[in-house]
């Protein structure tokens, strides 16, 4: 297929990039920057620096390049400072998806796969959590991803645009020692506790330790973003058989503590850790039930051990302790 990849130099988009184009396809990719790396996008993919604000730049990527599916990764993406700046993210993720959506439909795309978010839950009733979980969005961020949902929803119904919806919780690990994880700022566990092994801050602050869980720290469902990359693959795929909404985890749960415990043996570094208080609005335990594309898709993650995610990111960060600026 010919794929365009929006958000394909972020840390998730590019990794989906590399194995779209392994897989043969032929993808284009739309990135502003302003979160990603141009340094790591596949040589083999056509970039384009642009914003999905511009439609009509979208048009003639679209008319030039008449692709058939589209992946749709570009997005601000922070929880908490979404409920700073609701209208950026209730404005920007959503109109910006508009414009995709209309140039997808004026331009005859009958494919959409969508990253969206376990943000979606921020109250469960169940852990694991399924698809068919009550939508309760955590913050605007998610809000926004659920707008987009629904919009797809109509698309279909309309349009006949098939579409996935692939609501995810913690991406983590790298696909290889040359394409990984640089955000700025940092906010994911497991680079901030390697940025400790790399001397580049003194210590990791644990946000509580007397949740309801078995060490009293959090717990969190982390998915390697290979695995997340070949969901996103089979989920494009499968769309010919009908749009499909997946929550994607390991479902296996792993703690701060055991996460800050594994990168120490992995790493060979004390890593100080200091407790602080707890969030407002942290959940003691976040899993996914990722049972329906299992079954209906046979995926099945490749990489769900621990050491292996942390071993996969410290050979990232270790080479590339300042990321893509090196």
């Amino acid at each position: 297929m010919k794929i365009l990849v929006t958000g394909g130099a972020g840390y998730i988009g590019s990794t989906v990039v590399s194995e779209l184009v392994k897989a043969g396809d032929d993808v284009v990719v739309i990135d502003n920057l302003s979160q990603g790396h141009r340094a790591a996008v596949h040589r083999d993919a056509i970039f384009i620096e642009g914003d999905l604000a511009d439609r009509s730049l979208l048009d003639s990527i679209m008319a030039e390049h008449q692709p058939e599916g589209i992946m749709h990764f570009a997005s601000n993406t922070l929880v908490g400072e979404s409920v700073e700046k609701p209208f950026l993210y209730l404005g920007d993720n959503v109109r910006n998806g508009l414009n995709l959506l209309e140039g997808a439909i004026d331009h005859g795309v009958r494919r959409f796969i969508l990253s969206s978010t376990a943000n979606l839950f921020d109250d469960p009733e169940r852990i694991p959590i399924a698809a068919d979980e009550r939508i309760v969005p955590g913050s605007p961020y998610g809000e926004s991803k659920y707008l987009l949902e629904r919009l797809l929803f109509w698309m279909d119904a309309l349009y006949g645009l098939r579409y996935a919806a692939l609501r995810y919780f913690n991406a983590c690990g790298a696909a290889s020692p040359d394409l990984g994880e640089d955000h700025d700022p940092e906010t994911h566990l497991i680079p901030l506790v390697l940025q400790v092994a790399l001397g580049q801050r003194n210590s990791l602050t644990i946000f509580g330790d007397n949740y309801d869980t078995s060490d009293g720290t959090c717990i969190r469902d982390y998915i390697h973003v290979l695995d997340l990359a070949q969901a996103h693959i089979l989920a494009l795929r499968a769309l010919d058989e009908g749009s499909r909404v997946y929550n994607l985890g390991n479902g296996n749960g792993f703690s701060v503590k055991e996460v800050v415990e594994m990168a120490r043996r992995v790493t060979g570094h004390p890593i100080p850790a200091v407790m602080g208080s707890r969030r407002p609005g942290d959940p003691a335990t976040l899993i996914a039930d990722s049972v329906a594309i299992r079954q209906e898709l046979g995926w099945l993650p490749q990489f769900p051990d621990l050491r292996d995610i942390i071993e996969s990111a410290w050979l990232w960060h270790s080479q590339h302790p300042h990321g893509y600026e090196e």
